[in-house]
C-alpha cells in the first residue's frame, strides 16, 4: 500500500494507461487525494480521489486504473 506521505502538493497524477487525470491539491485527510481545480482536466472543481487508488507513487502519481475509468468515478464534494 502507498503511504499518503508519499504524494506531494503538485504531482501529476496519471491513469494506469499513461493519460494524464490531474494535479495533486493536497492529501485530504489520510485516505484522500484532493485534486487542483485549476488542472485544465477539472473543469474548475475540485476533484477527490481515494488512497486506494493509487498503484505506485515516483515523480508521479499512478493509479491503478485507467485515465478515463479515474475521471468517470472521481468525486466533488
Amino acid at each position: 500500500m502507498v503511504a499518503a506521505m508519499q504524494i506531494k502538493n503538485h504531482m501529476e497524477v496519471l491513469g494506469s494507461d499513461g493519460v494524464h487525470v490531474g494535479t495533486v491539491d493536497h492529501m485530504e485527510g489520510a485516505d484522500e487525494v484532493k485534486l487542483a481545480k485549476d488542472d485544465p482536466d477539472a473543469g474548475g472543481e475540485h476533484h477527490f480521489i481515494p488512497l486506494a487508488w493509487v498503484d505506485r507513487v515516483d515523480d508521479h502519481v499512478h493509479l491503478k486504473q485507467a485515465g478515463a475509468e479515474a475521471k468517470a468515478r472521481w468525486k466533488t464534494h
